[in-house]
Parts: structure tokens; C-alpha cells; sequence
């Protein structure tokens, strides 16, 4: 068929009005209220998480040759990560605890509603544990304890040496998987304890000052079975300005 000049117009015409008609069903569908369903799914992919894994402080390698890069990795972007991703995952189900830090769901733990109790228990434990492990360590640490932290180890424990030996020893008789801590308890003494798992000393209403991980997963690349050596080569990468800041919120 001839396509004239006057068909051609109004085929013209007509796909102009077809284009424009779409251009604007569209347009009229981005300015209408999502439903119920895709706001819900709008806000949790916007939502910022409860909690983030946080940077460390220092390079992968900057703790060797006591603690080596490869053991820092998969300890902070595995096994740290997963801690964060599975307390967020549990504070979805109940979002109205999210008004409180982790420390505050582990000091009342058995308020936490009993779903998720046992995975706050764990992977809020392992969080706030690791948050800490981190900031406690730094490259070139170590030595004997200054300010007045050293004074408190002195007067508690009679000297530096009694107390590394109570520390590395609970640390070493911990069975399985655990952390050894300083912490300060509830009536304010400076107690030596170890405890199981990602069990927090918050949950039993003290304060953990410092504490070393004894899980595998912190030593068992460099050190193998020999925990009692990665206790012993622990002290040397100790951040004691770090500690004595605790030890002042501790009191506090």
C-alpha cells in the first residue's frame, strides 16, 4: 500500500498518542502510594542495621608475629561478621529492643523475649566480646600495665606476674570454647574469671575490663593445640591505654 501524505499523519498521530498515553500510565504509577507490602520491603532495604561490624583499628598483620594476618581475616570478617548479621536478623523479629545498645539486652538478658534469647545470648555476646578484643590489642603493645590500672592489678593481685599467671591459667582451663576476663564485679572488686562460649560477663552483672578469646578460631592457624603459648604470647600485643579506659568506665 502507498503510504500518502495523510496517512502517514495520522499513523503518525496515532503512535505519538499511544507513546504519550504509556509515557503517562507510567508516570501516574511512580506517583501513586505503594501498597502496604512494597513499603515494607522499602524500608527494610533502607533501614540501617542494629549493629555493623566495625573496622579494626589496625592492619590485618600489624599483630605479628604473635597473632598472624590470616587468623585476624577469618576472625574478624567471618566469624565477627557472622555475629552481626545473625543479632540483626534476631532484632528484626522484635524491632522494639532495637531502642537498646547489646550491652543493655545482655545485662538483662532474660527480659529478651525467649525466640530470640538464645541467638542474643550468642551472636549479641560475640559481638560485643569482639568489639572489645579488637580495640584491646594494638602493633608494638604489651609491657607492664601503667596508670591506674596497674595500680588496681598491684594492690588486687599482689603483683603483674601473680596476675598473668591467674589469667593465663583460667585462660588455659577454660574447656572448649570460651574467653578468659578481667572484670570488675558488681561490688567492685577486680575478679579473675573465665566463661563459656559468647557468654558475656555483662549478663551477670559485672564489668569486663579486658579479656583474651580461647576459641580455637583465635589461635588454632598459628598455634595449633598449643593454647597455653598463644596465652602466654597475648601480653605483647596488649593496648594498656585502651584497658585503662575501660577500667575507668568500669568504675564509673
Amino acid at each position: 500500500m502507498t503510504l500518502n501524505r495523510r496517512n502517514f499523519l495520522i499513523l503518525l498521530g496515532a503512535g505519538v498518542g499511544a507513546v504519550t498515553t504509556g509515557a503517562c500510565g507510567a508516570f501516574g504509577e511512580s506517583l501513586r502510594t505503594p501498597s502496604k507490602k512494597g513499603d515494607s520491603t522499602q524500608v527494610a532495604q533502607n533501614a540501617k542495621p542494629y549493629v555493623e561490624l566495625p573496622a579494626l583499628p589496625y592492619a590485618y598483620n600489624a599483630l605479628d608475629p604473635h597473632i598472624d594476618e590470616r587468623t585476624m581475616q577469618f576472625h574478624h570478617d567471618k566469624h565477627h561478621a557472622a555475629y552481626v548479621k545473625n543479632l540483626n536478623d534476631a532484632l528484626d523479629k522484635h524491632p522494639e529492643l532495637k531502642s537498646k545498645t547489646p550491652e543493655q539486652l545482655l545485662r538483662d538478658i532474660n527480659s529478651v523475649p525467649s525466640d530470640i534469647r538464645t541467638t542474643v545470648r550468642n551472636n549479641g555476646g560475640g559481638h560485643v566480646n569482639h568489639s572489645m578484643f579488637w580495640k584491646i590489642m594494638k602493633p608494638n603493645g604489651g609491657g607492664e600495665p601503667t596508670g591506674p590500672i596497674a595500680d588496681a592489678i598491684k594492690q588486687t593481685f599482689g603483683s603483674f606476674d601473680a596476675f598473668k599467671k591467674q589469667f593465663n591459667d583460667a585462660g588455659n582451663k577454660r574447656f572448649g570454647s570460651g574467653w578468659v576476663w578481667l572484670v570488675r564485679t558488681g561490688t567492685g572488686k577486680l575478679e579473675v574469671i573465665s566463661t563459656a562460649n559468647q557468654d558475656s560477663p555483662f549478663m551477670d552483672g559485672s564489668y569486663p575490663i579486658m579479656g583474651n578469646d580461647v576459641w580455637e578460631h583465635a589461635y588454632y592457624l598459628k598455634y595449633q593445640n598449643r593454647r597455653v603459648d598463644y596465652l602466654s604470647a597475648w601480653w605483647n600485643v596488649l593496648n594498656w591505654e585502651e584497658i585503662n579506659k575501660r577500667f575507668a568506665q568500669a568504675a564509673g
